[in-house]
């Protein structure tokens, strides 16, 4: 465990995945992509989700399969071909129709963003069952926190990327660059991780002999752990911050101008404050301060948002996108971190399983924004976010360190 070899594969992996990935940031470029082709605010939270929470349809199925598999990385090695392919495949949509087939445009971006979200549902079992058996919990910790830094330069390597195309070449065929771009630049990452020293996995399960089976048995073990439940409950409710972020970009764009370099502006600081927040919870989680860590991001979502009520200055937006970066991977720590200690080897795939599917309805917590904004308005978009962060925050005080 703990090579050094693996340790920076997994960095190389987040770093150059995050360099593509960011190109369509749902809080920033993909609703002001969306929103050029004629998108509502509906479909803007729709694609929103789409992008983060396809893979949710999968999750269990993958683990079913899972179970008896002693190495992950073959599966995952296809993953990474699908993925690829599926990102490069919208931006080869957008050039070849673009403004003359909106329509058409639209659905190929959301069938694009729909494959490679649900192939991340086999991929995210896969890849969490290979770093809980490459590094032991307190280097997981350090080397997920080094990840998260590597991840967020990327990031704000792939905001400039993302400015100097937005600037160079004329709407529609600049999104399509950034998807094509991006595409061969994740590439990288995904061979990075698919050549890590991967260890056979010493104890398995014997798979059951329906699907249906497996679901019984995988509720059965949630409502008999209660420790799961409270973890569940924080980190799902944690994702409220989502009913507002992708829509905070289009109403920085009523009050300021929000031309290709503001836009490259507010992508490039929520990723140094991802960056620099590493700091602080690579600190914390290799100590065994996971709760801390959920304790302090969850806070932060909600200075961010009581902050997008008063604000009306690209600075003031820049605060709020700093805020939400560094939120955002405490957050990941602190969940991926817990539930990694909380499950037996054996039973690894379902708790992960079980996290990753229910957590992850929240990333469909976009399109309740839609909806509250079609609507109503801002401010009640704002509010009903607060109010659902207060809750996750008073749950996430009875987390347990394990």
């Amino acid at each position: 465990m703990d090579k050094f070899s693996n340790h920076v594969r997994n960095i190389l992996h987040g770093f150059f995945l995050s360099i593509g990935t960011t190109i369509a940031e749902p809080s920033t470029i993909l609703p002001l992509i969306v929103n050029y082709f004629g998108g509502s605010s509906l479909l803007v939270g729709f694609f929103a989700a789409l992008l983060r929470g396809g893979a949710i349809l999968v999750q269990l199925f993958a683990a079913f399969q899972a179970q008896t598999y002693t190495y992950m990385l073959p599966y995952i090695r296809r993953v990474f071909i699908i993925r690829f392919l599926a990102w490069f495949f919208i931006g080869v949509s957008i050039i070849l129709f673009g403004k003359e087939s909106p329509n058409l445009t639209l659905f190929c971006i959301g069938l694009g963003l729909f494959i490679f979200s649900f192939s991340a549902g086999f991929g995210a079992i896969y890849f969490k069952d290979i770093i809980a058996k490459i590094f032991s919990p307190k280097f997981r910790g350090k080397t997920m926190a080094y990840r998260q830094f590597f991840s967020a330069l990327g990031g704000l390597m792939s905001g400039v990327l993302a400015a100097f195309i937005l600037e160079s070449f004329p709407a529609p065929q600049s999104y399509g660059y950034l998807f094509i771009v991006s595409s061969f630049i994740m590439a990288f990452g995904y061979l990075a991780f698919a050549t890590v020293d991967e260890p056979a996995k010493t104890q398995t399960m014997k798979k059951e002999n329906s699907f249906r089976k497996f679901l019984h048995n995988s509720f059965t073990l949630l409502k008999s752990d209660k420790e799961l439940q409270i973890q569940l409950t924080t980190f799902l409710l944690a994702y409220a911050y989502l009913i507002s972020l992708p829509f905070i970009i289009l109403d920085a764009k009523t009050k300021i101008d929000l031309d290709g370099i503001a836009i490259g502006s507010l992508i490039t600081t929520q990723m140094v404050g991802a960056m620099l927040s590493n700091f602080l919870w690579g600190r914390l989680s290799g100590r065994g301060y996971n709760k801390l860590t959920a304790n302090i991001s969850i806070s932060l979502y909600i200075v961010a948002i009581a902050t997008a009520f008063i604000a009306s200055t690209l600075q003031e937006y820049m605060f709020i996108f700093f805020i939400i970066g560094g939120a955002i991977d405490g957050n990941r720590i602190a969940s991926g971190n817990l539930i990694l200690a909380l499950a037996p080897e054996h039973k690894r795939p379902v708790y992960i399983a079980l996290q990753i599917n229910i957590i992850s309805f929240g990333l469909f917590f976009s399109l309740l924004g839609g909806f509250l904004l079609h609507f109503f308005n801002y401010n009640v978009l704002y509010s009903i976010t607060l109010f659902m962060l207060f809750i996750s925050l008073y749950f996430s005080t009875k987390l347990k360190e394990l």
